[in-house]
């Protein structure tokens, strides 16, 4: 059974199991006029997914009650993105959210089509480029992206590892730090995605790709928002050199050509492997992923062994 770290309440006493999410959606469905019969539970990590049978409508249930102003940026966002006609993840009209259930966060998003199928590289860098040309409006309040600050949080929340693992990745966090300080970004400062990468492209069902989980969104310099493409391919082999070539001609700058990428993918590994230390207690899966991923991190090798979450 999946459940919330060491399977204690999250928030208003609510456990992250598949039954006490259940009683969540349910309420959330209720309170925003929204048929729940024969709802289908996608996955149950960071977010519990939820796809409606009624309408094509996703439900996502955050396990962190805290993260409430980001779902309300990110609700933001999307609407913003469907006035200036962006390809994104939209939220259906008439629904006033996030909504608070039981002290947890719900928000409804517009089904992009009835299976998961993910759109390419290339059209993930077309769409990079065209966001990063955009100004966003002074509306959004947007937040200025501090890793160091986002790194810290998740290294502070990893009580289900051990001291030893804990204390050799804030130990590298700390180095990474005094590197990330020294870097000399090129590309402009402005808005961007957070978190782009290969999984966060889904084909529409009318065939064009969109931009899915926009609360990431933040104001940064964009080699940001290509780091993972290049690490990806770089150093886990998840993408093909002619996938990455195709990148690079599509977006119109190879970040592996800069002086600080190395800095910035090591200093974005961290992340993600700071991040699947959350998820240890959700499988033996991710305990045993985040074991591998530490052990490259101590010895350098190995990398290619990764597997993608």
């Amino acid at each position: 059974m999946i459940s919330g770290s060491g399977g204690k309440p999250v928030g208003g006493g609510t456990v992250f199991t598949a039954e006490g999410v259940a009683a969540v959606l349910r309420e959330a469905c209720e309170t925003a006029g929204l048929d729940v019969d024969g709802a289908e539970l996608l996955r149950l990590g960071s977010h519990a997914v939820y796809r409606l049978a009624s309408l094509p409508v996703i439900v996502r249930i955050a396990r962190d009650p805290s993260v409430l102003p980001e779902m309300e940026r990110a609700v933001g966002v999307a609407r913003w993105l469907q006035k200036v006609d962006f390809p994104a993840t939209r939220v259906p009209a008439g629904i006033a959210q996030p909504v608070v259930v039981r002290g947890l966060v719900v928000t409804f998003w517009e089904s992009v089509q009835e299976r998961e199928e993910y759109a390419t590289v290339g059209e993930l860098a077309d769409l990079l480029r065209r966001l990063h040309w955009l100004e966003e409006p002074t509306s959004l309040s947007l937040p200025y992206f501090n890793p160091m600050a986002k790194l810290s949080a998740s290294l502070d929340g990893l009580n289900a590892v051990s001291e030893e693992d804990r204390s050799f990745l804030e130990e590298r966090a700390t180095k990474l730090a005094k590197e990330y300080d020294q870097l000399d970004f090129v590309l402009p400062f402005g808005m961007i995605h957070g978190d782009a990468s290969i999984g966060n492209i889904l084909r529409h069902r009318d065939g064009h790709a969109v931009l899915i989980d926009l609360d990431g969104f933040a104001l940064a310099p964009r080699e940001w928002d290509l780091i993972q493409t290049a690490l990806f391919y770089d150093r886990y082999g998840w993408h093909t050199q002619a996938q990455y070539a195709e990148f690079v001609h599509r977006y119109g700058f190879d970040l592996m050509n800069w002086p600080g990428y190395e800095t910035l993918a090591d200093l974005r590994e961290l992340m993600m492997v700071a991040w699947l230390g959350h998820q240890i207690g959700v499988s033996e899966r991710s305990a045993a992923e985040f074991a591998r991923r530490v052990r490259s991190l101590r010895t350098g090798e190995g990398r290619e062994e990764w597997s993608p979450f």
